[in-house]
C-alpha cells in the first residue's frame, strides 16, 4: 500500500511539472488562448501558478521586471510538498 501511494504521489507531481514546463514553452510561441491545448494547460496549472504569482507580486522579487518567476517558485514548492507527502506516507505505513 505504501509503495502504491508513493508512486501515485510521484506520478501526480510529475504530470503537473510536465504541464508547467509545456506551458512555459508554449508561452514563448505565438499561440492564442483560444487554442484548446493552451486552455487545458491554463486550466490545469493556474490553480498552482496563480497563488504563487499573487505571493510574488506582493514581494520585492515580483515587482515589474516583465518576467514571470512563478513557475520556478511553484516547481520548488511542489517538490517540497511532494517530499513532505511522501515522508508522511512512509511514517504512517
Amino acid at each position: 500500500m505504501e509503495a502504491l501511494l508513493v508512486q501515485a504521489i510521484g506520478l501526480f507531481f510529475y504530470f503537473l511539472e510536465m504541464l508547467i514546463f509545456v506551458r512555459i514553452i508554449l508561452s514563448w510561441l505565438p499561440i492564442g488562448y483560444n487554442n484548446p491545448i493552451v486552455r487545458f494547460l491554463y486550466t490545469m496549472t493556474e490553480p498552482v501558478l496563480g497563488p504563487v504569482r499573487d505571493m510574488l507580486s506582493k514581494s520585492p522579487l515580483g515587482g515589474g521586471y516583465g518576467l514571470d518567476f512563478s513557475p520556478i517558485f511553484a516547481l520548488i514548492l511542489m517538490r517540497l510538498v511532494q517530499t513532505l507527502l511522501i515522508s508522511g506516507v512512509q511514517m504512517i505505513f
